[in-house]
């Protein structure tokens, strides 16, 4: 059975309401597979077609591979189109969106660099401080990062996985390039795929010289996306 994510960190167990947080293994091969299906749906109709509600409920995991496969792509066109200012979703919607009202292709590629940010740290697109603040994902990371602080942007989940703090970084890196606050600064969703599937490339040869075995992520086919794939495609 494919199971939809809680949130970009956290499965629903498949009995009762309990939730069980990821390992970093599968949050990159979410991060790698919904990367994949988001490009390709960037390629569709000439490659003018967008997801518009890319966040983390709309990811699915492949019960066989653990690849984060996308879903409801379309359904923007007939839902509100936006949310409210303090909802979760809302924390998924690219700076301009207000504005226009628009979901385009490098807006998605912003809500897909919230999702990254959520594997990272743990936390809601939109979560309370200590002082029930009101903070968005995407603006307190700038501002961890700004201090020097970077250490304290990651889950504490994943300190019990060793060597994974370069791959974190670099992840770290990708996700603050997605969400920029100019649309024509981020990079293309197909871009966005070969960084992170480099990511996980380089880790592969690193582990693969201590004799640790990982899985090449890069040269695996992501699960066949039915609903990722536009009507007549």
């Amino acid at each position: 059975m494919i199971q939809r994510l809680t949130s970009a960190v956290y499965l629903a167990a498949k009995r009762g309401h309990e939730r069980v947080p990821l390992d970093w293994e599968t949050r990159m091969q979410i991060a790698i597979g919904a990367a994949r299906g988001i490009s390709r749906i960037h390629q569709a109709n000439g490659g003018k077609f967008v997801h518009g509600n890319i966040r983390s409920s709309n990811i699915f995991l492949n019960p066989t591979t653990s690849y984060g496969c996308v879903s409801d792509v379309g359904l923007s066109a007939v839902m509100s189109p936006l949310a409210a200012p303090i909802s979760r979703a809302a924390g998924y919607r690219a700076p301009e969106v207000t504005d226009t009202r628009k979901a385009t292709q490098p807006s998605d590629v912003y809500s897909f660099g919230v999702v990254l940010l959520e594997l990272l740290t743990g936390k809601s697109p939109i979560h309370t401080t200590g002082g029930d603040e009101i903070m968005h994902l995407v603006r307190w990371v700038h501002s961890v990062v700004r201090e020097e602080w970077t250490a304290e942007v990651f889950d504490v989940e994943l300190l019990r996985y060793p060597n994974i703090e370069e791959e974190m970084v670099e992840m770290l890196q990708i996700a603050m390039s997605c969400v920029v606050r100019v649309p024509d600064q981020r990079p293309k969703m197909g871009e966005v795929v070969k960084l992170v599937e480099g990511v996980r490339g380089r880790d592969t040869e690193n582990r693969g010289s201590t004799g640790t075995s990982t899985p090449q992520m890069a040269s695996t086919p992501v699960p066949a996306l039915a609903a990722a794939s536009p009507p007549g495609s």
